[in-house]
């Protein structure tokens, strides 16, 4: 792994004020362009996708595919702005950075400890679903032996270099890659009839039964909501450019192509689907749609095979969790937002950073035991909505700093943010509709509650920080 011991670390690079001497030595950049391509690649195929677009899909109907495709472009301009942003100035906060560089520190303060929450909740709920299959691959063997299993292992693998990290994702995402593109070939086929022992649909199935918007506006919007929760994950990709060796052009480029990442893999992969199968097939909510979808064409074991497929989702998402958690964690102590402790950085990896967030989605596991209707309940509605608002945060951060690269730095704007500044209001628009649609479900309800109360804490904690930083 190469690294320096004079390069700033990365919330130095390119912002107004020098980070905090936390800091002490800078991360690494052992993350190599294949790794960056693989992690974005492998950031939108996600156990989410495999298994909960099946409520989305007995919800919405066929129009699943429109949900999708809305919720999709949402998802592309905030990661165009996101992009732009972290190309202009690379950094392992990412989006936790450019608030505080936007709004203030108290909105860094918030977003970054927000994400991070979510991040370790996300290990616990990934640790239990990839226990579960485990177990029942090896009857006679407990949950809980599994979940340590993985633990040590992914906490293991992210104290090492940061390409061992890369390494992993790289292998994962190929394998969910090679399992998404191979079940759109099938079917491709199958929809045009070409696959043997099969004939063509037609759209039959996407119009009867109740037709395109069997459940009305109110099916359509459950189905929206159930596809933005599918959205999160491509953030951690501009979290991991700050250690590679060329950031700006390794953001650049995975930006670029998330267009057609989402329309392939999401929307195709959901107009597959729905054209294959009934959306009333009670198999697509007790089997999931893509394992009820191989078996409509006759696939071998497709239970097992999608088992195996769900498997290496959980597993990528526990990785990828605890890396972008620690280097979150490693982001705000540097910028003194975090206990001094966690900062420090030996071999490129903020090794105490990793175990604190490590250590803290163990004991989330442990709650979903002890507690899993009270306190691990609260924990879940507490992160439902945080990816709405740090997707606020970067909508509101970009339209600042935009305006600030464009007067002092116009040369740092490698990606820009389309139609801007008009782009920018639709997504902070879109972002409070989804919200305002929470709010309004009995189901989602909660989750805005539960959430607003988080970000409110965290705010006047941040804020009250600021003043004392301020007062000196």
């Amino acid at each position: 792994m190469s690294q320096s011991t004079t390069t700033a670390p990365p919330e130095q690079r390119g912002t107004d004020r020098p980070a905090p001497a936390q800091a002490d030595a800078p991360l690494g950049n052992g993350l190599k362009q294949r790794h960056l391509s693989m992690i974005a690649l492998g950031g939108v195929i996600g156990a989410g996708l495999f298994v909960g677009s099946g409520a989305g899909i007995a919800a919405a109907g066929p129009s699943i595919v429109l949900a999708y495709a809305v919720s999709g472009l949402l998802v592309m301009f905030v990661m165009r702005m996101l992009g732009e942003m972290s190309a202009a100035n690379p950094a392992s906060g990412s989006f936790s950075v450019h608030a505080e560089r936007a709004i203030g520190p108290w909105a860094g303060f918030t977003a970054g400890w927000m994400f991070w929450t979510l991040l370790v909740v996300g290990v616990a709920i990934e640790a239990i679903g990839a226990a579960h299959i485990l177990a029942g691959w090896f009857p006679g063997t407990p949950s809980w032996m599994w979940v340590l299993v993985l633990m040590v292992v992914f906490t293991v693998a992210n104290l090492g270099a940061v390409a061992r990290f890369g390494e992993f994702e790289f292998w994962f995402a190929a394998l969910k890659i090679g399992a998404i593109g191979l079940f759109l070939g099938l079917g491709v086929l199958a929809v045009l009839g070409l696959l043997p022992g099969t004939s063509s649909p037609g759209a039959g199935n996407l119009l009867h039964d109740g037709g395109f918007l069997p459940n009305g506006v109110d099916g359509l919007l459950v189905g929206l909501l159930a596809s933005v929760v599918a959205y999160g994950g491509l953030e951690t990709v501009t979290i991991a450019a700050a250690e590679s060796e060329d950031p700006v052009r390794g953001v650049a480029k995975a930006v670029r192509t998330t267009m057609w990442r989402i329309a392939v893999v999401y929307v195709g992969s959901m107009l597959v689907i729905v054209t294959l199968l009934p959306w009333n097939d009670p198999a697509v909510t007790e089997h999931g749609p893509y394992a009820a979808t191989l078996d409509h064409l006759g696939i071998p074991a497709a239970g097992q095979i999608m088992n195996v497929v769900i498997l290496i989702a959980l597993l990528s998402a526990m990785n990828a969790n605890i890396y972008g958690s620690s280097r979150m964690a490693y982001s705000l102590v540097a910028r003194g937002q975090g206990p001094k402790a966690l900062g420090k950085v030996s071999g490129g990896v903020p090794r105490r950073a990793v175990l604190a967030s490590a250590g803290f989605g163990f004991v989330t596991v442990l709650l979903s035991y002890w507690y899993p209707d009270t306190l691990f309940a609260w924990l879940l509605n507490m992160v439902g909505g945080v990816i709405l608002i740090v997707w606020g945060f970067i909508a509101v951060s970009q339209f600042v700093l935009r305006r600030r690269l464009e007067r002092e730095a116009p040369g740092k704007l490698v990606v820009k943010m389309w139609g801007f500044p008009y782009l920018t209001w639709v997504a902070l628009a879109g972002v409070a509709g989804v919200l305002v649609l929470m709010a309004l479900g009995e189901d989602t309800r909660t989750q805005v509650v539960f959430t607003g109360g988080l970000t409110a804490a965290l705010a006047a904690t941040g804020y009250a920080m600021q003043r004392r930083a301020a007062r000196g």
